[in-house]
């Protein structure tokens, strides 16, 4: 795993195999000028209109921390590819270069750079695959949880999906990724202490089962936890709502349960029987809750429905991306040597040189980077020599609030793309020097 909670001397080693043996290529040739690679979606998924840029906290600290260690060597040494120079080469090399990036946090669309990074050549290419694998699988969960909180229409959202998620790293990246997006909280207990992130939780059936009766399960746990939610549909669930009105109705009882929670079932349909035998005895203050199975299309009927839920819990469906569980990221060699580069396969092309991004109201130019064109920037310098800027030292609230900022502001949508004049120039003298269609 990767992150603040695991200091993984090994990380250089997440690469693919082809990535060194280029290297050690590049190095046989005396390819070391410098290269700038972009990372960018091809693409937008279905019934995306727009994608929330996330990952790159992760990737700067990677490339902060870059090296091979004795170890890593060791083990390159014993695949017989490689030769004692190249490993030497290895030995001493660092992450010296400098990264443009546009805020976590930002709307971006197809074929934007995220990402840019400028470094000599060997550098450049060998962080290739980690910065996929990080800003890839970040940015899909946080448009997801995008979706999902604007599907709540103010209600709030929690997410808890580490259980089913694709491991422990995505799990903790999956909480950060949906608070970014405007997730409230999380059930992961880990996540709240390296984020920051506020956790919540109500119980699990498990608990409901080892009492001898539901009520008795309500009394000692609230015993405990006065202030807590109550899973109500164990069993029965209206029978487990009455459970909860007895239990306000004991003697001696301070009442002071927060919400239930319906985990199944005909939501709306229970919410709404649930919310008239509360209001009626008199626990208009006690909050519904639901999950089971959610993702922003469900959430969006049953608002839609009106059915009295005041907040919803999302795990799986939101974590892993369910509709949409891959994104069309690219990495992609754009200048080396001060020339510019560019691929034409069908499908698989990618934008030549530097660029620069530039936000309108109705939408967005990608322009070449010295190129003046009106509308917000939106690629930042946040590492230089392979040290970070305060552009790229933003705590995870801040990053958050952007968000909330970016995802209020009204656009048209689909956001339209457009190539400026000289870089669409640029693409036709690429053309013609290398005879593409």
């Amino acid at each position: 795993m990767i992150g603040p909670w695991v200091d993984d001397a090994n990380a250089a080693l997440l690469t693919d195999l082809y990535q060194l043996t280029m290297l050690q290529a590049y190095e046989r040739e005396g390819l070391r000028d410098e290269a700038v690679f972009d990372l960018f979606v091809r693409r937008l998924p279905e019934r995306r209109d727009y994608l929330v840029a996330c990952g790159l906290d992760d990737v700067l600290r990677y490339l902060e921390r870059f090296r091979f260690t004795p170890a890593a060597l060791a083990y390159l040494d014993s695949l017989d590819r490689f030769t004692s120079e190249f490993l030497g080469f290895l030995a001493a090399l660092r992450f010296e270069g400098d990264v443009h990036a546009v805020a976590e946090g930002t709307l971006v669309f197809a074929n934007e750079p995220i990402i840019e990074v400028v470094a000599p050549l060997a550098q450049a290419q060998l962080v290739e695959t980690f910065l996929l694998n990080q800003v890839s699988y970040q940015t899909m969960v946080a448009s997801k949880a995008a979706r999902v909180v604007a599907a709540a229409e103010g209600r709030p959202v929690i997410e808890f999906g580490l259980r089913r998620l694709h491991g422990t790293d995505a799990g903790m990246k999956a909480a950060r990724a949906s608070f970014i997006a405007g997730v409230g909280a999380t059930s992961n207990v880990l996540a709240g202490m390296v984020y920051g992130i506020p956790v919540t939780g109500t119980m699990a059936h498990s608990y409901i089962e080892t009492h001898d009766s539901e009520i008795d399960a309500f009394r000692a746990f609230a015993a405990v936890s006065p202030d807590s939610t109550l899973l109500v549909d164990t069993y029965d669930t209206i029978e487990g709502v009455r459970n909860v009105i007895r239990l306000s109705r004991e003697p001696d009882t301070n009442f002071r349960v927060r919400a239930i929670r319906l985990d199944s079932g005909d939501l709306a349909g229970l919410a709404a029987a649930a919310r008239q035998m509360l209001d009626d005895a008199g626990l208009d203050h006690v909050e519904i809750f639901v999950s089971g199975s959610l993702d922003e299309y469900r959430i969006a009927e049953l608002v839609r429905s009106g059915a009295p839920i005041d907040g919803f819990g999302v795990g799986t469906r939101m974590g892993v991306s369910d509709d949409h569980p891959s994104l069309d990221t690219a990495y992609k060699l754009v200048e080396y040597a001060g020339r510019s580069r560019m691929k034409f396969s069908t499908d698989k092309s990618n934008l030549p040189g530097r660029k620069q991004v530039y936000r309108n109201l109705t939408h967005d130019v990608i322009a070449l980077h010295d190129e003046p064109m009106d509308g917000r920037p939106l690629l930042e310098k946040v590492m230089a020599g392979g040290k970070r800027l305060p552009a790229g030292t933003r705590t995870l609230r801040q990053i958050a609030e952007h968000a909330r900022r970016e995802i209020a502001t009204p656009s048209q949508r689909p956001h339209r793309v457009e190539i400026s004049p000289a870089l669409t120039a640029e693409i036709e003298i690429m053309k013609t020097l290398f005879g593409a269609p």
